[in-house]
């Protein structure tokens, strides 16, 4: 059965989220891989070496979702599958995609059991819906940091260039980014959240120090974000971005059940607080009982002293 997937790009660089979307979708069938934008050569080139794609479709124009939805309608009379990551850009568009087929999507999908049968959270992440899509196409998002990314495939796939642009009513005016040299939050091998406790948004320095140390990603708290002490981008949890790393190092976090629901899928936690009946710390693999402040350089400290440099 044949796969479009969308790729999801930012900053002239294909996203890590669509490494992993091609590597789930791999299980439904061959994977033609949608990119879309302006100037996006070297992320077509990018894309094609993904192991699974086995053509790359380019197309001009802005990734907005009125657009990009009408160009969707038209090529999925091709596709079997619709796939996009459960990002930004797929909660928005593949809504509008869905209502123009007249089909159900399916959302936030964590497991592919077959190829009409998927597993997906539902209440907070804290019971698992196994969904049953018996329908003559599927329109789907993937949640991205559910899946490992795909490898290289060695070998190129062809590119073939659309003739028709996107065509939007809507423009786009301005584009604001948050600078930053750790790793994307949502792809993570390692990511280090900061809670309430820390008190300060100077006081989150601590966390950007340990990160940098262990080349992590740094989060933080729905209540932390709304405090002023981080950026919006940094929130972690229902509300926020949903993480799946090998290791999640919660600082000053007592475990509210929305910020829960964005860790579950983390192999491993480690726990830094000063109550050890807080939820988080009962839920780790390993937990510090002790004051962050006093914790944390003696860590930074002794990865010091242990000579360790990412």
């Amino acid at each position: 059965m044949s796969v479009l997937v969308i790729a999801d790009h930012d900053a002239g660089a294909l996203s890590p989220a669509t490494a992993r979307v091609v590597q789930g979708a791999s299980e439904l069938g061959p994977i033609d891989l949608l990119v879309i934008g302006e100037n996006t050569e070297n992320i077509a080139a990018e894309a094609a070496a993904l192991a699974g794609v086995t053509k790359v479709l380019t197309c001009q124009g802005a990734v907005l979702a009125d657009g990009l939805a009408t160009l969707l309608s038209t090529l999925a009379v091709r596709y079997h599958y619709v796939v996009a990551s459960a990002g930004s850009v797929g909660k928005d568009v593949i809504p509008r995609l869905a209502a123009k087929l007249d089909l159900m999507p399916v959302t936030d999908i964590v497991k592919i059991l077959g190829p009409t049968r998927f597993e997906r959270p539902i209440y907070a992440g804290n019971a698992v819906q196994t969904v049953s899509d018996n329908q003559p196409r599927h329109v789907l998002t993937l949640r991205a940091s559910a899946f490992r990314p795909a490898a290289s495939s060695g070998t190129a796939a062809p590119i073939q260039v659309l003739d028709s642009p996107v065509d939007s009513a809507v423009k786009l005016l301005a584009d604001h980014r948050t600078q930053s040299d750790t790793p994307d939050l949502a792809t993570a091998q390692i990511v280090i959240g900061g809670g309430i406790a820390l008190g300060s948004a100077e006081n989150f320095a601590l966390i950007e120090n340990l990160a940098k140390k262990l080349g992590a990603a740094v989060g933080a708290t729905r209540a932390a974000v709304d405090a002023g002490y981080a950026p919006n981008d940094w929130q972690i949890g229902q509300t926020g971005k949903i993480i799946a790393p090998d290791l999640y190092i919660a600082i000053g976090i007592s475990g509210a059940l929305q910020h829960l629901a964005g860790i579950q899928g983390a192999k491993k936690i480690l726990a830094i607080n000063t109550d050890a009946e807080a939820p988080l710390v009962k839920l780790a693999d390993v937990a510090l009982v002790g004051d962050l402040f006093e914790i944390i350089p003696q860590l930074i400290a002794e990865l010091d002293r242990l000579g360790v440099k990412r």
